[in-house]
């Protein structure tokens, strides 16, 4: 709707995780170099966290991106984990090619992931279990027959890896969990952005959408990091906002004071006073 009012070729602050717009502030390079690392030296599990908002999940797209443009993995993506132990077996054995049938055991299911992962390997092909919003696990249970497919080893190599990705909460829940938590023994936490990666966030997004011109001027792109305390879902979500109401009032560009009004009258939650 606005997008021609600001000389843009598409919206740039859009909450779906489209990689492409993907801001690589030094966190983010780390948490992207720790996922790599785990996979690529089959260190067997890596647990990422970070707070609601923080760009896990476009990391994670962009890690999966490069899993698949390699053409050397078959990886299973489970983004909604709400399974009973079986259920989640089943789910990533279908994802990893094979079908999906009501088995009668455990023992049958775990005799066809065998079979799965040494199919892969005969191809040249490493397995890679990708579990998102793990922090939403139900059933102990679960947890534990992830800790048990680490189990799948060969001459002290990993066959798998998996990749546990959660809200913070999910760092207390493995604390419970003392023999899956040992088998993560590569780990990171992405924190919001500080005040100088919000501001090149923001530059970032809008030169992939187009920006030709500043849009937001430095005292605006001040505010919204006061405002969103640097989380980029929620700088996203008050930058679109000012954009579209930008455009119907015919601004120029947004300042300090219309990113004060914008996020009042939104009734967002701030960090910031007067």
């Amino acid at each position: 709707m606005y997008t021609k009012h600001w000389s843009l070729f598409e919206k740039p602050f859009e909450l779906t995780p489209d990689p492409k717009y993907v801001y690589y502030s030094k966190a983010h390079e780390e948490a992207l170099l720790r996922l790599v690392y785990t996979v690529r030296d089959a260190k067997g599990a890596m647990l990422l966290t970070g707070g609601y908002g923080c760009g896990k999940t476009i990391l994670s797209r962009v890690f999966l991106n490069e899993l698949v443009s390699a053409s050397k993995y078959e990886v299973a993506l489970i983004t909604n984990p709400r399974y009973s132990a079986k259920e989640l077996l089943i789910e990533i054995i279908y994802q990893l090619g094979g079908e999906r049938h009501d088995y009668k055991s455990k023992g049958e299911l775990l005799h066809l992931f065998n079979e799965t992962i040494y199919r892969n390997l005969e191809n040249h092909k490493e397995t890679v279990i990708v579990i998102d919003e793990a922090q939403a696990i139900e059933d102990l249970e679960t947890f534990e027959e992830l800790r048990l497919l680490l189990n799948f080893q060969q001459n002290n190599r990993f066959l798998i890896t998996l990749i546990l990705i959660g809200q913070p909460e999910l760092r207390a829940r493995l604390k419970s969990l003392p023999q899956l938590k040992q088998r993560l023994m590569i780990e990171y936490h992405l924190n919001a952005l500080d005040e100088r990666d919000c501001y090149q966030y923001i530059d970032h997004r809008l030169r992939v959408a187009g920006a030709k011109h500043e849009i937001f001027e430095a005292r605006a792109k001040k505010m919204i990091y006061k405002i969103s305390a640097g989380v980029p879902r929620v700088i996203n979500g008050l930058a679109d906002i000012a954009l579209l109401i930008g455009y119907s009032e015919n601004k120029k560009s947004i300042d300090e004071d219309f990113i004060k009004r914008v996020a009042e009258n939104s009734e967002m939650s701030t960090s910031w006073s007067d």
